[in-house]
């Protein structure tokens, strides 16, 4: 079955110059067009859409999906460095890991000083905060 762009639209929740910029850029396939001159999507589009769309909120890049599809698609081409981008992915991703490790117990810390309501100005989990940051302030200077 084929999608007129439209249909594309309205099931990957993207708009019709995402679909046309996606073909600009080889992230899917160009496709056919009907005798009225519509686009006419294969329904694998769908899926290759959703998973870029998905990657992308992950924080993958746009030129990085296009490396990750290079592989799907047995690309050669765009194959050829993918060792060097899964290793720096990785330790990219493993800075993230521990920058969040960091903030999930920052944050904990700050609930564990807050437990009930307090005014504003009693505020434990404010005046943390503003320590860490004269804190920052410090070391930079």
């Amino acid at each position: 079955m084929n999608y007129r762009s439209g249909d594309i639209s309205k099931l990957c929740n993207v708009n019709k110059e995402t679909l046309r910029y996606y073909e600009r850029k080889g992230l899917i396939h160009e496709p056919v067009r009907s005798d009225a001159g519509y686009r006419l999507y294969p329904e694998d589009t769908i899926n290759r859409i959703m998973f870029i769309k998905r990657i992308q909120e992950l924080g993958f890049t746009l030129s990085e999906i296009d490396k990750l599809l290079g592989v799907v698609d047995k690309d050669d081409v765009r194959c050829a460095d993918m060792n060097d981008f899964v290793v720096q992915k990785l330790e990219d991703v493993q800075l993230k890991i521990r920058d969040f490790q960091r903030i999930e117990t920052m944050l904990k810390d700050l609930k564990d000083r807050c437990p009930d309501e307090k005014a504003i100005h009693e505020c434990p989990i404010i005046e943390a905060l503003i320590d860490n940051n004269q804190k920052e302030k410090e070391e930079i200077q």
